[in-house]
């Protein structure tokens, strides 16, 4: 995700249109490309200490199909709220569709913002986006320019924690260490089986690992598994990242 800096127009008789009368979106289905192998060992938490030689829980093939392009119309939330709705059901919709584009992928979603939205600048009120159960604290601060009656609402939408989304990192270790990524030195990709989709902190180590067959694995370098850990990035950097377990 990132820290979104939206418009809102308001218009004499009301808000203008942006959002949505239903909070769910579509559920993406079920990728195509990454299996459960019937050999696999370990558990759920993607510790790094599974038997040497084996495939993990889920075996990467080839590019997740529910992994969308930026700008496609299957990131956005429909149907917009109606014209004249509140800005706080304005805001919900935006903070939705934010969190929907920055993971690529669609899934169903819900917000809240519990207090509603102070709409005075400077202003500092706090949303939470729910995405396939995961929950995303927003931070929505009104910009300092603001003026009662204007007809342009600034604010930024600041998230208070990473999302960590199955498919997005299978499609991601796939586009770095797969077939069409130019590495010769991998193959037999393969990744902890990982929640729908599950929040943590920034910066952070997910607990979740990947791996693939090296020539250059092994303790004798003559080919094994090169194990990497999956982590949360900075605030802001919604691309899940890879660092190789020593």
């Amino acid at each position: 995700m990132r820290n979104s800096k939206l418009l809102v127009a308001l218009l004499a008789a009301g808000l203008l249109t942006a959002g949505c009368g239903s909070d769910d979106a579509d559920t993406g289905t079920t990728p195509g490309s990454a299996s459960t192998s019937d050999a696999a060992t370990g558990g759920d938490s993607g510790s790094g200490g599974k038997a040497a030689g084996k495939d993990l829980p889920v075996a990467i093939d080839g590019p997740q199909k529910d992994v969308l392009k930026s700008g496609d119309k299957g990131l956005e939330i429909t149907p917009e709220p109606a014209r004249g709705a509140s800005f706080a059901e304005q805001v919900k919709h935006r903070l939705r569709e934010d969190v929907v584009r920055s993971t690529k992928v669609p899934g169903k979603t819900e917000a809240d913002c519990p207090d509603g939205v102070t709409q005075k600048a400077s202003a500092v009120s706090t949303c939470t986006v729910t995405y396939e159960g995961a929950e995303i604290p927003y931070e929505v601060t009104i910009s300092d320019s603001y003026r009662e009656g204007s007809f342009i609402t600034s604010y930024t939408a600041k998230p208070q924690k990473g999302l960590l989304v199955a498919k997005a990192v299978y499609n991601t270790f796939d586009e770095q260490y797969g077939a069409d990524s130019g590495r010769s030195d991998a193959s037999k990709l393969s990744c902890d089986e990982i929640p729908a989709a599950k929040a943590f902190d920034w910066d952070s180590d997910s607990g979740y690992t990947c791996q693939y067959w090296s020539e250059y694995g092994g303790e004798d370098g003559d080919g094994g598994y090169k194990t990497l850990r999956i982590t949360i990035g900075p605030s802001g950097y919604n691309a899940p990242g890879f660092e190789e377990v020593e």
